[in-house]
Parts: structure tokens; C-alpha cells; sequence
């Protein structure tokens, strides 16, 4: 098996006293999509925003590659908490896409998706809309590309969304249940999107209600419940052969 490009370890969270993640250990390899399930307030998106920096860990770290995420580890065991700025440059390893397309609606969908490659790659102009040209053809939009976020379909921005993320080649992409805004007949234009970039070995970790999407296209299915990890295994051995009865009681009442 390929190394981790994610570690973590014993990962907590607490929100005014509340523990929402309570030691969290996790590996994602390169190549490999991960999906998590679970139910609302299960701690799966809070867990998504600690590795990307958004929120503060409570406890235990969080490696993407060998960067520790948040922090710079000095001599021994010291670790130093970096600045805004320093966080900015490790989060470049990382592509985020959120339940909301975050989109800036004043610009194109070119312009949204060549800002980040000009601004924090330092890419030309021509190099940066060639990328982002490229993505957008590989999410099936490259005729929208003079388009405004107000003229796309809620599944048109989440793809422009992927793309945007993608064009700053992240090793790691985070999705946050990047179909629950969306109306039903636009979720398989994304899931259908993220399936090819799973086929296509991209490492992804995956907070999702689409079933059908997680056991088609993960490597592995995460069940987290009450803020730990309950199970873990392949689609098959959690979707048929699941062995503990909160996450067969998930999958009976999401599958009606």
C-alpha cells in the first residue's frame, strides 16, 4: 500500500466545553478515496475543518505529508502554533470544496477558478486560464466559461467549485457534503464528477449522504458516530457485513 498523505492521531474538539470529536485516528493513502458517513452532529464535518486549519484542534495532530498541519515542530517535542499566513502556505496541499459553492459572483467562472493559480502559484495570466480551461473541461463546463455563478445551475457552481479546487494540484482534496445544496436531479452531474477523479487515482476524503456514490466509488467507508470513528472497512464489508448495530441502524434507515 501507497504511504499516508493524511495522518491522524488521537484528534479531539471541543466547542464550549462540548466534545464533538473525541480522539479521532485516521490514515488516507495516496490514490485512495475515503468516504465518511454518519448521521447530523456525528462530528464528520468538524473533522474535515480541523484538517484543513479551519477550526483549532482541541488535542492530538494532523499530518498532510510532512507538514504538521497548524503547527511547525521545533526542537524535541516543541511545537510552535504558526501564523495565519504560514497556515495559508500549508493549506495550498490541501483543496477544500464546501457545501456552498463560495463563489465570487462577480467574477467569471474563469476568473474564479485562474485567481488561485495567479495569486498563489504565481502562475502568467495565459498559463493560469490554460489550466483553468483545462479543468473545466474535465468537469464538462469548458462553454460556461464566460459565465457568471448567477447563470449555472446549483450543480454547474459545484463543479466549477471542483475545479477551482483542483487547479492548485492539492495532493489531498476535502469534500463536505458537496451535494446537500443541491436540487436531486443535479447531484449525479457531481458525484459523477468525483467518481472520475476517484477513478483517476485522486486522494480524497469524502463527507457525504450519497450512498450510492460511496459505495461505488470509495476505497474505504468511515462510519463516525457521537464524535469517534464506530467503523471502518471496504463499501462491502460496511454496506453488507457492517458489525456494529448504530451503523447498520444509519444504513437501514438512509437506504429506505
Amino acid at each position: 500500500m501507497t504511504q499516508p498523505i493524511l495522518r491522524i492521531s488521537g484528534l479531539r474538539k471541543q466547542f464550549s466545553g462540548v466534545e464533538v470529536l473525541k480522539g479521532i485516528d485516521l490514515e488516507v493513502h495516496v490514490g485512495e478515496t475515503v468516504a465518511i458517513l454518519g448521521s447530523s452532529g456525528s462530528g464528520k464535518s468538524t473533522l474535515l475543518r480541523c484538517v484543513n486549519c479551519l477550526e483549532v484542534a482541541s488535542g492530538g495532530s494532523i499530518w498532510v505529508g510532512d507538514e504538521l498541519m497548524g503547527y511547525r515542530q521545533e526542537s524535541g517535542d516543541t511545537v510552535r502554533r504558526l501564523t495565519e499566513s504560514q497556515i495559508a502556505v500549508q493549506r495550498r496541499n490541501v483543496g477544500m470544496v464546501f457545501q456552498n459553492f463560495n463563489l465570487f459572483p462577480h467574477w467569471t467562472v474563469l476568473q474564479n477558478i485562474a485567481d488561485g493559480p495567479r495569486s498563489i502559484l504565481k502562475l502568467s495570466k495565459a498559463d493560469a486560464i490554460e489550466r483553468s480551461m483545462a479543468l473545466l473541461t474535465r468537469v464538462g463546463l469548458a462553454d460556461r466559461a464566460t459565465a457568471y455563478p448567477r447563470q449555472l445551475s446549483g450543480g454547474q457552481q459545484q463543479r466549477v467549485a471542483i475545479a477551482r479546487a483542483l487547479a492548485l494540484e492539492p495532493g489531498l482534496l476535502l469534500f463536505d457534503e458537496p451535494t446537500s445544496a443541491l436540487d436531486p436531479e443535479n447531484v449525479s452531474e457531481v458525484t459523477d464528477v468525483m467518481a472520475a477523479l476517484a477513478a483517476g487515482g485522486a486522494t480524497m476524503l469524502v463527507v457525504t449522504h450519497e450512498l450510492g456514490f460511496a459505495r461505488a466509488a470509495a476505497d474505504r467507508v468511515v462510519f463516525m458516530d457521537g464524535g469517534v470513528i464506530l467503523e471502518q472497512g471496504s463499501p462491502a464489508e460496511v454496506f453488507d457485513h457492517s458489525q456494529q448495530p448504530r451503523t447498520r441502524e444509519f444504513l437501514r434507515k438512509s437506504l429506505v
